[in-house]
């Protein structure tokens, strides 16, 4: 619907502006990089076996599907004076994140560094939703590419600093090695280091940008009310799709608990967590039909509800985002295995060979991420040379040749070519979808619709969990590879998904 003319155009921002208003994202991405490249290594530390570990990580995006939609609903609904509407919940986030990265190195038990992993990914999270519904309160359409192209910059930046932090400090002189269940210090300075740029970046961030006020988000059409209600779905309706997705959900469990009491070859367990999770989501629509009252229902009911009425391109790129990230954590689940096995001929952990081909592949990761923070550039100019569905494509399809490449090469130096492609991929995966997002999304909702868009993230690396192994195992004759060109191939499914969004 066009806003009449009356209404006040959002001002264009500068260049500084912009930059000012991403470097957050440096800190979260930080303490994101540490987190991801070093937490098995700290639970390993601490006694937990190789198969434990990812049920001690699942915590993770379990976490990240619960608390986004939720810090998205409320950053809707605040207004803190001269705080504003988001940047209340980046200091808080990222104080309680400072706090876990202090702690977490310090731990003495397994069960403590879970509860730190926990800790920290929640704080993280309560940091990190806002920032994309920020771009979409402080830009005009016409910036906002640019405005999530900054963020994918800095993302990429924090990535490669952040990943590379122990190597540097070992290089340095400080220990990379203790005593049997005692984290090195090279991990404990990288934390610490960790913790101070999370808190520095995201207050730079908060202290030099200045959220609008309602008033003049008003001006703009953008919102009537902070605190407007409007629940759509009918209790009835509630109770009726809660009651069909519950069914769904104990039936597979149960065909799932069956197959593998008698089966002598059971299926993974974390499939449970799908079935499961398929059940909770019927047992949560029916509680959000019980707590229905009218346009005076509680936050929960109006996150339900918004669930019900996904906008349509949201729907659209949803099925993009499923792909993209499915292939993603093939990548990122396998690429050790798959190249030490394609390239060095062993499978063996302990191996030379394989703990050098792991070395290589936090080279290639820490490339990957690098020409992402380049390419970020490159984004803006081909949205506007053609269209942002179009660029998406392009860089998708960059990425899916990128992994099918690992098949066909035989000189691991070469696979930094294929790392340009998925750094092209990552780029615009970290910005593209929410450019043409929020211009389809209803300002007054831009929080948590950014919130719930991340479970099409948290899904498909819950699914890759679970049957990537499967498929591995049983299509791919263990060939680890194949499942790398397997999500190649998603990368490309995804870019042929983007034809079917408009950017008007």
């Amino acid at each position: 619907m066009s806003a009449p003319s009356s209404l006040a155009t959002k001002p264009r921002l500068s260049l500084a502006q912009i930059i000012n208003m991403s470097v957050g994202f440096f800190g979260i991405q930080f303490a994101f990089g540490l987190q991801n490249a070093n937490v098995s290594r700290i639970f390993q530390t601490l006694g937990a076996s190789v198969e434990s570990i990812p049920v001690l990580w699942i915590a993770a995006p379990i976490t990240g599907l619960l608390i986004q939609p939720l810090i998205g609903h409320f950053s809707d609904k605040t207004w803190l004076g001269k705080w504003g509407r988001r940047r209340p919940y980046f200091m808080l986030g990222s104080i309680f994140a400072a706090l876990a990265l202090f702690i977490f190195p310090n731990v003495g038990g397994l069960w403590m560094a879970a509860i730190m992993l926990w800790m920290l990914d929640a704080a993280i999270n309560v940091s990190m939703e806002p920032f994309r519904a920020f771009v979409g309160d402080m830009l005009p359409d016409s910036q906002r590419t640019t405005g999530f192209a900054m963020q994918s910059f800095f993302i990429g930046l924090g990535a490669v600093i952040s990943s590379l932090l122990p190597y540097i400090l070992t290089k340095l002189g400080v220990a990379n090695e203790a005593a049997e269940g005692v984290i090195p210090d090279s991990i404990k300075i990288s934390f610490v280091t960790g913790a101070v740029v999370f808190l520095t970046a995201i207050a730079y961030t908060v202290f030099t940008t200045k959220e609008y006020s309602p008033q003049q988000l008003k001006s703009f059409g953008e919102i009537d009310a902070i605190n407007e209600v409007n629940i759509k779905t009918p209790a009835k309706k509630f109770y009726n799709k809660g009651i069909w997705w519950l069914v769904a959900g104990l039936v597979l469990s149960a065909i799932l608990y069956y197959n593998n009491l008698n089966n002598e070859q059971p299926l993974e367990k974390e499939l449970y967590i799908l079935s499961l999770g398929i059940a909770a989501f019927g047992l949560f629509q029916i509680l959000a039909g019980l707590l229905h009252r009218g346009n005076k229902s509680s936050g929960f009911v109006e996150i339900m509800d918004d669930l019900n009425f996904l906008p349509d391109t949201m729907k659209k790129l949803a099925v993009v985002q499923f792909f993209s990230w499915f292939a993603l954590f093939a990548m990122w689940i396998y690429t050790t295995s798959a190249l030490s096995q394609h390239l060095s001929g062993t499978t063996d952990p302990t191996s030379k060979a394989y703990n050098d081909m792991g070395n290589w592949v936090g080279v290639l990761f820490g490339a990957y991420n690098l020409f992402a923070a380049v390419l970020a550039f490159l984004l803006p100019v081909l949205a506007k040379k053609f269209s942002r569905p179009v660029t998406h494509m392009i860089a998708l399809i960059a990425g899916g040749l990128g992994l099918i490449s690992f098949y066909f090469i035989k000189n691991e130096d070469w696979l930094l070519l294929s790392m340009v492609g998925v750094g092209f991929a990552w780029s615009s995966i970290l910005a593209m979808p929410y450019a043409m997002l929020t211009k389809s999304l209803p300002p007054q909702k831009m929080g948590v619709y950014m919130g719930i868009f991340n479970f099409f993230i948290v899904i498909p690396q819950i699914l890759a969990a679970t049957i990537l192994g499967v498929l591995t195992k049983h299509m791919f004759g263990g060939n680890t590879i194949d499942t790398i060109v397997l999500g190649g191939v998603s990368l490309i499914v995804a870019a042929l998904f983007t034809l079917r969004i408009k950017d008007k």
